[in-house]
């Protein structure tokens, strides 16, 4: 059978286990592509979806190095088959065809995993929770979360990051939020200058590498945790968010878990 024959998602998965030197190659045999120069480009800007149609993969435009994402519904979701505290829903800005947006939880888990042989060697990569927020969401303002990213099996680093940056501050946050926060602390809540105050000692003079990052698609990207591919790994690239505190939290929407080349 010719290339050209397979399907597309076929041909996309093929891709995705090659290196990016015999992806460069396919071009001789594959009359899609009529430069190894286009062929790169494609890859690089427009992510194809494979597994199914819940991961996607593509290059770095920078290394060549292979990147993907998992998509929500291939996540670890706790509560996630529950109508009550997840709902599964179709976004026109994710990649994918479903996203899961959160209705309203105390306990927020997400985990994924990634075979390491799909990784390039001797790469260091980075894991992003992709996300965004809904425009009623509340609960995460000022809310540490761990996160831990590693081969399964074997010890991690825990990091705390902030899923909202509290630099952005909504009604809904202060009502919900701040102002119990404000008034145990034995704040006047009707003050805006202590209120101010209170949000800068909070958290907004933090490392701003523990909070989100806007990407040029629009979502907002957390970074769990990097992992050396040093090639030959056979294993699971285990990544984890947690946040086990007692309050609800609604309004997180995921997109999924993407692995890219970090770069320095």
């Amino acid at each position: 059978m010719d290339l050209q024959d397979l399907p597309e998602g076929c041909k996309a998965h093929i891709i995705s286990l090659m290196s990016p030197r015999d992806a460069g190659r396919l071009c001789s045999i594959s009359k899609d592509f009529k430069s190894k120069k286009e062929l790169y480009l494609t890859l690089c800007d427009n992510p194809v979806l494979i597994g199914n149609r819940k991961m996607s993969f593509s290059l770095d435009k920078w290394s060549g190095k292979k990147c993907y994402m998992i998509s929500a519904r291939d996540l670890d979701i706790t509560w996630g088959s529950t109508p009550e505290y997840w709902t599964w829903t179709s976004d026109p800005e994710s990649r994918f065809e479903e996203v899961a947006e959160l209705v309203d939880v105390c306990w927020l888990e997400i985990r994924g995993k990634l075979d390491t042989r799909l990784l390039s060697p001797s790469t260091l990569y980075k894991a992003c929770l992709v996300f965004k927020f809904n425009v009623w969401a509340y609960g995460f303002l000022n809310l540490p979360t761990k996160v831990t990213v590693g081969l399964e099996g074997e010890e991690t680093t825990e990091q705390t990051v902030f899923l909202h940056d509290e630099r952005e501050v909504t009604a809904d946050a202060i009502e919900f939020y701040l102002l119990p926060k404000m008034i145990a602390a034995g704040l006047d809540d009707g003050d805006t200058t202590m209120l101010t105050a209170f949000l800068h000692n909070e958290g907004v003079k933090k490392n701003s590498d523990r909070y989100p990052k806007v990407r040029s698609d629009g979502w907002l990207e957390i970074e769990l945790g990097d992992f050396f591919c040093k090639g030959g790994e056979n294993g699971q690239l285990s990544m984890m968010c947690l946040n086990t505190c007692g309050h609800w939290k609604s309004g997180l929407v995921v997109q999924g878990i993407e692995v890219r080349p970090k770069r320095k």
